[in-house]
């Protein structure tokens, strides 16, 4: 399983916090935006949350969302957001641009001023930002807050019950199933066009390097091997640490995996830095041109924005194209 926590400290005084957020419950300037599901008459509707909480939600007038997980479904389902942290969406969600929907910037340094000028009455919050829940509901106190944590899942059953919950909050039912449908399918397709004699090991490239990622808990590679039953090249000792794990090149590349999966963690910032993209960082290692999977060009480098989104449909991406790849060995 993968497990991610990132602690961040809050860099704006709770008081302050709260002062707003009592001006915004009595000002009546602004338009903080109507949530699409608002104009379908759902609510109020009880849920569970991802924490066991069970949140009664009157009205998403306006909406908060900070877990990246969810950008894209939000996007895809055409639900309208006041605020969240567009800091943290891909360069590929048509959300990142919209200046209407106000920036609470990334996890590290979280602007709550932005929730309190968004009024919310619905927080759905997680992932980067779990560790702000307590900042988040002081923001806006009078807000449901819907709390997208839950630790002691697989990736793959979080993926799978945090869909169907956000189909749930906004009416789109329909349309989580249909991602979750699509998601087994991929699985299913991966695991047909997958022989076990084809030895496979995941990598993270990062700050330039190339680093291992272990089959059991490394961060991009690991969910992989368990839902595909891929068999591993190397079963080293790891981490989740999102940046891979110091095992040498020379480890790597004795290994000769006849599959290379790739996560490049630099590719979701190129932009912001100049980095040499995964596939040439691989090509261009001495000590790794001797390796089957070079050799044969059996590498599969997942979306450029799979760090920052790690959504179910960015699973299914993947899944998608080792079908592809493994079909081609």
């Amino acid at each position: 399983m993968i497990r991610r926590r990132l602690a961040a400290s809050a860099s704006l005084a709770l008081g302050a916090v709260l002062a707003l957020a009592a001006c915004a419950g009595t000002s009546d300037e602004g338009d903080p935006g109507i949530g699409s599901a608002a104009a379908d008459g759902i609510y109020p509707v009880t849920v569970t949350d991802m924490a066991g909480n069970e949140v009664t939600i009157d009205s998403a007038d306006s909406v908060v969302v900070t877990d990246n997980r969810l950008f894209q479904l939000v996007s895809d389902w055409g639900i309208e957001l006041s605020a969240a942290p567009r800091t943290l969406m891909s360069d590929n969600n048509p959300m990142v641009d919209d200046e209407s929907i106000l920036d609470t910037g990334s996890h590290g340094e979280p602007d709550f001023e932005q929730v309190v000028a968004a009024a919310p009455d619905l927080i759905v919050n997680g992932y980067r930002y779990q560790d702000h829940a307590s900042d988040m509901q002081a923001a806006a106190p009078d807000a449901a807050f819907v709390d997208m944590t839950n630790d002691d899942l697989s990736v793959d059953e979080y993926l799978i019950e945090s869909v169907t919950l956000l189909g749930e909050i906004f009416g789109k039912e329909d349309q989580a199933q249909s991602a979750i449908d699509d998601f087994h399918a991929a699985i299913e397709d991966a695991k047909s066009a997958y022989d076990p004699e084809v030895s496979v090991m995941g990598l993270v490239t990062s700050g330039n390097e190339i680093r291992y990622a272990s089959p059991a808990d490394g961060r991009g590679a690991s969910i992989f091997f368990e839902l595909v039953g891929l068999t591993p090249a190397l079963e080293a000792e790891g981490s989740s640490n999102d940046q891979g794990d110091d095992i040498s090149i020379e480890a790597i590349a004795q290994a000769n995996a006849d599959f290379l999966l790739v996560l490049d963690r630099d590719a979701a910032f190129a932009a912001d830095q100049e980095v040499t993209p995964a596939m040439e960082l691989i090509n261009g290692s001495a000590a790794l041109e001797s390796v089957p999977a070079v050799q044969n060009e059996a590498i599969y480098v997942m979306p450029g924005d799979f760090y920052l989104t790690e959504d179910i449909i960015a699973y299914t991406t993947v899944l998608e194209g080792l079908a592809d790849s493994f079909g081609s060995l």
